[in-house]
């Protein structure tokens, strides 16, 4: 089952972490913990990539953010 595998566990700390994230920088939490959740579901259930890819996914998605940050305040 799709619930009880570690990867879902891993979608759903990596959306909690992405929405305190977002509130600590001031920013929009439902907006990061959505992109994190749309990357999870692309990584995992459509390129079949488990884990170890959403993982990528979300470390990508991370850089990104933080690459906007920083370009936006400069």
């Amino acid at each position: 089952m799709m619930f009880y595998s570690f990867t879902f566990a891993l979608v759903i700390v990596c959306a909690v972490f992405y929405y305190r994230a977002a509130e600590y920088e001031g920013s929009s939490g439902l907006l990061w913990s959505s992109l994190s959740v749309l990357i999870s579901v692309l990584t995992w259930r459509v390129l079949h990539w488990g884990w170890l890819g959403t993982l990528l996914g979300q470390v990508v998605l991370f850089l990104g953010i933080t690459t906007v940050r920083a370009l936006r305040k400069s």
